[in-house]
């Protein structure tokens, strides 16, 4: 008496509802990643790429490592710049303020310049280097 079957049966797994999980989940992870992160702060960045012709001459707020501060290639004191970032937007209009901030200083240094700007009312850009 031969009792062995002679067919085998395979092990199967069903997938069909695996891309409806992973849909939910990468929605999910989604929804998180965006709520997980609220105070960040949103810098305009300039494109190197870009250049606008029809644009006012900008107004350039340089500071170096030493916290000198310069408008235009001219040295002012820091008590002395929201006058100064003033008197240039009524001189050119209301220009776009570039800001280039040396890298080995704090952000507080950063923020104490962008909150004249906010104070003023002026666009404010941080001037960065192009990637290589």
């Amino acid at each position: 008496m031969n009792l062995r079957r002679r067919t085998r049966e395979h092990a199967e797994v069903s997938t069909e509802s695996l891309n409806d999980i992973m849909f939910f989940l990468l929605l999910f992870f989604l929804i998180v990643a965006i709520l997980g992160n609220p105070n960040v702060i949103k810098l305009l960045l300039p494109n190197s790429k870009e250049k606008s012709e029809h644009a006012v001459k900008p107004i350039y707020l340089i500071v170096d490592k030493e916290r000198n501060y310069y408008i235009n290639n001219t040295p002012i004191r820091f008590d002395q710049l929201e006058p100064a970032i003033t008197f240039e937007m009524k001189k050119n209009g209301v220009p776009t303020v570039v800001v280039k901030i040396d890298q080995g200083l704090s952000v507080q240094d950063l923020v104490d310049v962008l909150q004249i700007g906010d104070k003023l009312k002026v666009k404010m850009v941080l001037a960065t280097k192009p990637s290589t």
